[in-house]
């Protein structure tokens, strides 16, 4: 397994003030400090006259609340809103069950996942009224947790990139696990970690092979292409000499990250403590799939389905993959045989952005200046083994991000029609990171119950694959009449991660988008919502 610490001392993050999350304010503290300071020469002085006050007082049936006690400060006031933030790292342990992976050499092998939690701070405790809540973020094919969900970038408006900050602020604990295969959770030395799992040479078109470590058959060449040694490994870790695979079959089936998603619920239910004893479950790109899965009350692979959809007060699908099987089906030329794909850090980060040439020439400033390159830095620091891998020059690895492969299902309209939590669909026009694109979104919301009556559709313009990144600037972003949702009237829009995090903390919050509990919405390229027909 990777090596990591097993938990990370909490990152503490600066309110808007700049004063630490965990600091009180100055002037509370010195007031509390003067207090304590002066309070026994009080005490000394006035307790013989107070007594005598006191008996007086009794005397003629007054109230039996002495003057020493009304001298007492009040209790020291609780904060209703965060104070700030705090980041961590914590593991989750667990032993592979058996038949679940694809490759029987796994089965009953110990291993864990990196889960990333973003807390709200209250430098003076939480107010007893204040609602405990949760969200679980689901990250998708490539990129693990905390580089999607907490990018630490800072925002042209102020603030940051990073989603679970901006809920965090918003009073919502969130967990972002890096699932089984990714990040720092568990890869396995015959799996992951073994660069001579990457992808071979093809067969010949007869079906024999004519290499002597072996050749490879994938069944998605777009996504899982052949030929990964020759292309980016050879020079290192290969030193020239393609290797042969210890493992012969693709990493992990769907259900594999199901198993992984209960786990991290149940973690946050346990260190959250939200008030319902429930939480938000967030799917981004494939990892719409993955909760559609979790949410698939028939799962004929992992029992227990209707307690775990118990356990979630309502769903959000964010740029979401759709369609396939309901189950898992070999396709006519067999699944990868192979378990392991590598992506340039570069290359990893900079595909999210993309748009249709025509698009991003009018949606000016939607990618932010340098948040890709972070984007890149952080899919760096999530990796161990990777980043000395690849490169042409001996011993001047550039680094690769590693993913695994595995075979898709169990997310269509048989899956999304039957789901019973609350659901909100957001997707940008301009994403071209899913197959099907915009029309993914549509066909989800299409889809689901016409018995759930809390349901939105929220499509916006000028978003591409990386939405919950991306900004605005220019005169587009000053809508001619309206306010951007989420924003202040008579300022311009921040840009599609204003809009997500704003549309996600009021669904977390209340169920609705722009106050409505049902419809189907669009944002334009100033930010202003409206509803769609």
């Amino acid at each position: 397994m990777d090596s990591a610490p097993e938990n990370s001392a909490p990152e503490s993050r600066a309110n808007a003030s700049g004063r630490p999350a965990n600091q009180r304010p100055e002037r509370a503290e010195r007031g509390r400090r003067a207090w304590t300071g002066k309070r026994h020469k009080f005490r000394a002085r006035t307790r013989w006259p107070l007594l005598g006050i006191c008996l007086i007082m009794s005397a003629f049936g007054s109230a039996t609340t002495s003057m020493a006690a009304a001298a007492k400060p009040s209790a020291e006031q609780c904060d209703e809103v965060p104070t700030g933030v705090a980041a961590s790292n914590h593991f989750l342990t667990f032993r592979m069950p058996p038949g679940l992976m694809p490759d029987p050499q796994f089965n009953r092998r110990p291993a864990r996942i990196q889960v990333h939690r973003v807390r709200p701070v209250y430098a003076n405790g939480r107010c007893p009224g204040v609602t405990n809540r949760a969200a679980v973020l689901i990250h998708g094919r490539v990129q693990p947790g905390p580089a999607v969900f907490d990018l630490r970038h800072p925002a042209p408006e102020g603030g940051q990139l990073s989603a679970q900050e901006g809920l965090a602020r918003a009073g919502i604990d969130t967990f972002a696990p890096s699932l089984l295969g990714y990040g720092r959770s568990t890869r396995f030395e015959t799996g992951l970690d073994d660069p001579g799992n990457a992808s071979l040479r093809p067969f010949n078109v007869d079906g024999s092979c004519s290499w002597p470590e072996g050749c490879d058959r994938t069944h998605l060449p777009a996504v899982f292409p052949l030929d990964r040694q020759g292309e980016l490994l050879l020079t290192n870790p290969l030193g020239g000499q393609r290797r042969p695979h210890s493992s012969n079959v693709r990493f992990a089936r769907t259900d594999v990250w199901v198993r992984d998603i209960r786990q991290v619920i149940d973690d946050a239910i346990a260190r959250a403590q939200p008030t319902d004893g429930k939480v938000t479950l967030i799917g981004y790109s494939l990892g719409a799939e993955r909760v559609g899965r979790t949410l698939y009350a028939a799962n004929p692979v992992l029992a227990g389905s209707a307690e775990v959809i118990a356990k979630v007060n309502r769903t959000v699908f964010l740029s979401p993959i759709f369609g396939g099987p309901t189950e898992e089906t070999t396709p006519p030329g067999g699944f990868a045989t192979f378990p392991l794909h590598v992506t340039p850090f570069t290359t990893a980060a900079a595909g999210t952005w993309l748009m249709p040439p025509a698009r991003e020439a009018a949606c000016t400033g939607h990618v932010i200046p340098g948040s890709p390159e972070q984007f890149a830095a952080q899919l760096r620091q999530q990796e161990t083994v990777g980043r000395e891998w690849g490169g042409d020059a001996p011993d001047n690895p550039t680094g690769l991000t590693r993913s695994p492969t595995f075979s898709s299902y169990g997310w269509n309209t048989t899956v999304a029609g039957q789901l019973t939590p609350p659901t909100l669909v957001v997707q940008g026009f301009e994403d071209l990171g899913v197959p099907g694109g915009v029309a993914n979104s549509s066909a989800i919301f299409n889809a689901l119950p016409a018995s759930m009556t809390n349901k939105a559709l929220v499509q916006v313009r000028c978003a591409s694959h990386a939405l919950h990144l991306e900004g605005c600037s220019g005169p587009r972003c000053t809508p001619q009449s309206g306010t951007p949702y989420g924003g202040r009237p008579g300022e311009p829009w921040a840009g599609p991660h204003a809009t997500l995090k704003a549309a996600l903390t009021e669904w977390i919050k209340n169920g609705t988008f722009n106050g409505a509990t049902n419809g189907r919405f669009t944002v334009d390229e100033s930010g202003v919502a409206s509803a769609s027909p």
